[in-house]
Protein backbone atom coordinates (compact mmCIF):
# COMPACT_ATOMS: atom_id res chain seq x y z
CA UNK A 1 0.00 0.00 0.00
CA UNK A 2 2.78 2.45 0.82
CA UNK A 3 4.36 1.70 -2.53
CA UNK A 4 1.09 2.63 -4.27
CA UNK A 5 0.89 5.89 -2.38
CA UNK A 6 4.39 6.80 -3.61
CA UNK A 7 3.72 5.80 -7.25
CA UNK A 8 0.25 7.41 -7.52
CA UNK A 9 1.50 11.05 -7.39
CA UNK A 10 4.16 10.27 -10.02
CA UNK A 11 1.53 8.67 -12.30
CA UNK A 12 -0.80 11.63 -11.74
CA UNK A 13 1.99 14.10 -12.64
CA UNK A 14 2.89 12.09 -15.76
CA UNK A 15 -0.78 12.02 -16.82
CA UNK A 16 -1.12 15.78 -16.25
CA UNK A 17 2.09 16.47 -18.17
CA UNK A 18 0.87 14.32 -21.09
CA UNK A 19 -2.52 16.05 -21.06
CA UNK A 20 -0.86 19.50 -21.00
CA UNK A 21 1.42 18.54 -23.89
CA UNK A 22 -1.54 17.18 -25.89
CA UNK A 23 -3.67 20.30 -25.26
CA UNK A 24 -0.79 22.61 -26.26
CA UNK A 25 -0.23 20.68 -29.53
CA UNK A 26 -3.93 20.64 -30.28
CA UNK A 27 -4.34 24.38 -29.68
CA UNK A 28 -1.24 25.25 -31.77
CA UNK A 29 -2.56 23.15 -34.66
CA UNK A 30 -6.02 24.79 -34.44
CA UNK A 31 -4.40 28.23 -34.33
CA UNK A 32 -2.29 27.52 -37.45
CA UNK A 33 -5.33 26.12 -39.23
CA UNK A 34 -7.53 29.13 -38.37
CA UNK A 35 -4.79 31.57 -39.49
CA UNK A 36 -4.58 29.77 -42.84
CA UNK A 37 -8.36 30.02 -43.21
CA UNK A 38 -8.55 33.69 -42.23
CA UNK A 39 -9.25 36.21 -44.92
CA UNK A 40 -8.25 39.40 -43.10
CA UNK A 41 -6.48 42.08 -45.15
CA UNK A 42 -2.80 42.64 -44.57
CA UNK A 43 -2.97 46.27 -45.68
CA UNK A 44 -5.48 48.99 -46.54
CA UNK A 45 -4.61 52.22 -48.35
CA UNK A 46 -6.99 55.17 -48.81
CA UNK A 47 -7.03 57.49 -51.84
CA UNK A 48 -4.46 55.69 -53.94
CA UNK A 49 -2.90 56.69 -57.27
CA UNK A 50 -0.71 54.15 -59.09
CA UNK A 51 0.95 54.51 -62.49
CA UNK A 52 2.44 51.94 -64.88
CA UNK A 53 5.06 53.10 -67.37
CA UNK A 54 6.20 51.71 -70.72
CA UNK A 55 9.91 50.98 -71.39
CA UNK A 56 10.41 54.55 -72.72
CA UNK A 57 9.11 56.04 -69.46
CA UNK A 58 5.70 57.14 -70.78
CA UNK A 59 2.62 56.54 -68.64
CA UNK A 60 0.60 53.57 -69.92
CA UNK A 61 -2.06 53.34 -67.19
CA UNK A 62 -3.05 55.38 -64.17
CA UNK A 63 -5.22 53.85 -61.47
CA UNK A 64 -7.11 55.90 -58.89
CA UNK A 65 -9.21 54.42 -56.06
CA UNK A 66 -10.87 55.63 -52.88
CA UNK A 67 -9.59 52.55 -51.03
CA UNK A 68 -7.34 49.61 -51.81
CA UNK A 69 -7.51 46.47 -49.65
CA UNK A 70 -5.13 43.54 -50.14
CA UNK A 71 -5.97 39.99 -49.01
CA UNK A 72 -2.85 37.80 -48.69
CA UNK A 73 -4.67 34.47 -48.61
CA UNK A 74 -5.61 34.65 -52.32
CA UNK A 75 -3.35 37.61 -53.26
CA UNK A 76 -6.34 39.66 -54.45
CA UNK A 77 -6.58 43.44 -54.18
CA UNK A 78 -10.05 44.98 -53.88
CA UNK A 79 -10.63 48.58 -54.98
CA UNK A 80 -13.45 50.91 -53.96
CA UNK A 81 -14.53 53.45 -56.61
CA UNK A 82 -11.72 52.66 -59.06
CA UNK A 83 -10.85 54.76 -62.11
CA UNK A 84 -8.38 53.32 -64.63
CA UNK A 85 -7.09 55.70 -67.30
CA UNK A 86 -5.26 54.12 -70.21
CA UNK A 87 -3.08 56.34 -72.37
CA UNK A 88 -1.45 53.39 -74.13
CA UNK A 89 -3.13 53.89 -77.52
CA UNK A 90 -1.64 57.35 -77.98
CA UNK A 91 -4.84 58.51 -79.73
CA UNK A 92 -7.35 59.21 -77.00
CA UNK A 93 -7.40 58.19 -73.34
CA UNK A 94 -9.84 55.50 -72.24
CA UNK A 95 -11.26 55.81 -68.71
CA UNK A 96 -12.94 52.92 -66.89
CA UNK A 97 -14.90 53.52 -63.68
CA UNK A 98 -17.04 51.30 -61.45
CA UNK A 99 -18.14 50.95 -57.85
CA UNK A 100 -15.61 48.21 -57.15
CA UNK A 101 -12.89 46.13 -58.78
CA UNK A 102 -10.63 43.19 -58.03
CA UNK A 103 -7.02 42.95 -59.22
CA UNK A 104 -5.16 39.66 -59.58
CA UNK A 105 -1.94 38.98 -57.69
CA UNK A 106 0.33 39.95 -60.57
CA UNK A 107 -1.76 43.02 -61.40
CA UNK A 108 -2.30 41.81 -64.95
CA UNK A 109 -6.06 41.16 -64.61
CA UNK A 110 -8.66 43.69 -63.42
CA UNK A 111 -12.31 42.77 -62.82
CA UNK A 112 -14.55 45.86 -62.71
CA UNK A 113 -17.95 45.29 -61.07
CA UNK A 114 -21.16 47.22 -60.52
CA UNK A 115 -21.96 50.29 -62.63
CA UNK A 116 -19.05 49.90 -65.04
CA UNK A 117 -18.59 52.83 -67.41
CA UNK A 118 -15.94 53.04 -70.13
CA UNK A 119 -15.37 56.40 -71.85
CA UNK A 120 -13.09 56.90 -74.85
CA UNK A 121 -12.33 60.57 -75.29
CA UNK A 122 -13.07 62.18 -78.67
CA UNK A 123 -10.21 62.45 -81.14
CA UNK A 124 -9.80 63.61 -84.76
CA UNK A 125 -13.33 63.49 -86.23
CA UNK A 126 -14.60 60.84 -83.80
CA UNK A 127 -17.02 61.64 -81.01
CA UNK A 128 -16.81 60.47 -77.43
CA UNK A 129 -17.72 56.78 -77.05
CA UNK A 130 -19.40 55.49 -73.88
CA UNK A 131 -19.89 51.85 -72.88
CA UNK A 132 -21.94 50.75 -69.86
CA UNK A 133 -22.24 47.29 -68.28
CA UNK A 134 -22.27 45.62 -64.85
CA UNK A 135 -19.05 43.60 -65.21
CA UNK A 136 -15.87 43.99 -67.25
CA UNK A 137 -12.71 41.85 -67.24
CA UNK A 138 -9.77 43.98 -68.40
CA UNK A 139 -6.26 42.80 -69.31
CA UNK A 140 -4.47 46.18 -69.55
CA UNK A 141 -1.19 45.01 -71.08
CA UNK A 142 -3.06 43.14 -73.84
CA UNK A 143 -5.43 46.10 -74.41
CA UNK A 144 -8.44 43.78 -74.12
CA UNK A 145 -11.73 43.87 -72.24
CA UNK A 146 -14.50 41.29 -72.04
CA UNK A 147 -17.95 40.95 -70.55
CA UNK A 148 -20.66 38.32 -70.71
CA UNK A 149 -23.33 40.73 -69.43
CA UNK A 150 -25.62 43.21 -71.14
CA UNK A 151 -23.67 46.09 -72.65
CA UNK A 152 -24.76 49.43 -74.16
CA UNK A 153 -22.45 51.51 -76.36
CA UNK A 154 -23.29 55.04 -77.47
CA UNK A 155 -21.56 57.77 -79.41
CA UNK A 156 -22.81 60.86 -81.25
CA UNK A 157 -24.54 58.80 -83.96
CA UNK A 158 -24.92 55.24 -82.68
CA UNK A 159 -26.63 53.27 -79.93
CA UNK A 160 -25.79 49.56 -79.73
CA UNK A 161 -26.80 46.90 -77.19
CA UNK A 162 -25.77 43.27 -76.86
CA UNK A 163 -25.20 40.46 -74.42
CA UNK A 164 -21.45 39.95 -74.19
CA UNK A 165 -18.63 41.88 -75.79
CA UNK A 166 -14.93 41.47 -76.54
CA UNK A 167 -12.89 44.64 -77.13
CA UNK A 168 -9.35 45.22 -78.30
CA UNK A 169 -8.37 48.87 -77.92
CA UNK A 170 -5.06 48.46 -79.73
CA UNK A 171 -6.53 47.34 -83.05
CA UNK A 172 -9.87 49.09 -82.33
CA UNK A 173 -12.13 46.06 -82.76
CA UNK A 174 -15.32 45.12 -80.96
CA UNK A 175 -17.02 41.75 -81.19
CA UNK A 176 -20.60 41.52 -79.91
CA UNK A 177 -21.32 38.01 -78.63
CA UNK A 178 -25.14 37.74 -78.86
CA UNK A 179 -28.46 39.60 -79.15
CA UNK A 180 -26.95 42.60 -80.92
CA UNK A 181 -29.24 45.56 -81.69
CA UNK A 182 -28.11 48.88 -83.01
CA UNK A 183 -29.35 52.15 -84.44
CA UNK A 184 -27.37 54.65 -86.44
CA UNK A 185 -28.33 58.27 -86.98
CA UNK A 186 -26.68 59.72 -90.10
CA UNK A 187 -26.27 63.50 -89.58
CA UNK A 188 -25.74 64.02 -93.35
CA UNK A 189 -29.19 62.60 -94.14
CA UNK A 190 -30.80 64.93 -91.61
CA UNK A 191 -29.06 67.94 -93.18
CA UNK A 192 -30.25 66.95 -96.69
CA UNK A 193 -33.91 66.80 -95.52
CA UNK A 194 -33.82 70.38 -94.30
Amino acid sequence: MTRLTHIFPALLLAALASLTFWLDRSLQQDLRQSEAERNDPDFIVDRIVARRFDPEGRIKHTLHAERMTHYPRNDITVLASPRLISDASGRAPVTITSRSARISGGGDQVYFEDNVRVVRAPYDDRSELVMETEYLHVTPDEHTARTDRKVTITDAHTVATAIGLELNSENRTARFLSQFRGTYHDPKRTEKRR
